[in-house]
């Protein structure tokens, strides 16, 4: 019996909903198609733009990192037709936007940069902007390569990050000395000298090798006690400068049909990956088979 009623009532349900819908049917086809949200955490994976970020040793050398790999010489014939090689290979994600570790805030100069090359009045330097991002750009006729980069002050003091001033203790002091330990950077520049660009690059961003250098900030956060944290403080900073960026490339790129390729210290590619999936924000692609790729032994070319 109370099965019996049950059924009934939902009948009436279903009867009555039919009749409002034949009264009001435009009413009724509104309330069933939702607008899209405006939370990338609700995107579907097809609502998702593709992002590949190609993580880098900085060409020029400017050894502002913790361990820093010397890379060598990168305008020399060689070097060049191996870059060109990865060039024509990273074209073949079709980017619709290039993003580079530029300040957000100095757009303008960059953009300034990539008109005087487009039209062969600035050579390229030795700094991986140049000779991957721009290079990229043009070929593939893009209007502007987009500068992502935030690294103002965080809040606080300086003495509030200063790890290295609160590494006294022994173990402290031995913990910080293994995190900035150069052999790992001269282990770096070894690979690099006895390999091509395209496959240094791809050992750079093998998911294991991300996911150890991205390891490390644990360690970094080690460096302090119950009163101060100069390590969590620091790891705190880095991952909000990587959010920052995080932010600029859903900006950047907001269409399901968007391609954004993104060339970055490879320090930041583990975070910008996993923000991008966690996020449900971006389709990841990775860059390494592309990267091998320019390694296959195709003749040479004159650089351009």
């Amino acid at each position: 019996m109370r099965r019996l009623f049950h059924q009934l009532v939902a009948l009436s349900v279903f009867i009555s909903a039919l009749a409002l819908a034949a009264i009001h049917p435009i009413s009724a086809l509104a309330a069933s198609a939702e607008a899209p949200s405006p939370l990338i955490s609700h995107r579907a994976p097809a609502e998702r733009p593709r992002l590949m970020v190609v993580g880098v040793a900085h060409f020029d050398n400017p050894a502002r990192d913790v361990v820093n790999t010397q890379v060598d010489e990168v305008l020399t014939p060689k070097r060049q037709q191996e870059i060109l090689a990865i060039v024509d290979e990273l074209a073949k994600f079709r980017p619709t936007h290039v993003a580079v570790e530029w300040p957000a805030t100095k757009q303008e100069k960059l953009d300034a940069r990539y008109a005087a090359y487009r039209v062969g009045t600035y050579a390229l330097t030795r700094d991986e902007r140049d000779q991957l991002g721009l290079r990229l750009a043009r070929k593939l006729r893009l209007p502007r390569v987009d500068a992502v980069d935030w690294l103002d002050e965080p809040p606080g003091n300086d003495e509030d990050y200063d790890y290295q001033s609160y590494a006294t203790a022994p173990d402290a002091k031995a913990r910080l000395a293994a995190l900035s330990d150069p052999k790992k950077g001269k282990q770096e520049s070894a690979m690099l000298a006895r390999s091509t660009m395209g496959g240094f690059l791809a050992y750079l961003n093998s998911p294991a090798h991300l996911a150890e250098m991205h390891s490390e900030y644990f360690d970094f956060a080690m460096l302090g006690d119950d009163e101060k944290a100069p390590g969590p403080n620091w790891v705190g900073a880095w991952y909000t400068r990587n959010l920052r960026i995080f932010a600029k490339l859903v900006r950047i790129a907001d269409r399901p049909h968007d391609r954004l390729l993104v060339i970055y210290g490879a320090g930041h590619a583990y975070l910008l990956n996993q923000y991008a999936t966690d996020s449900h924000a971006f389709r990841i692609e990775r860059p390494v088979q592309l990267l091998l790729h320019a390694d296959d032994g195709r003749p040479n070319r004159a650089a351009r």
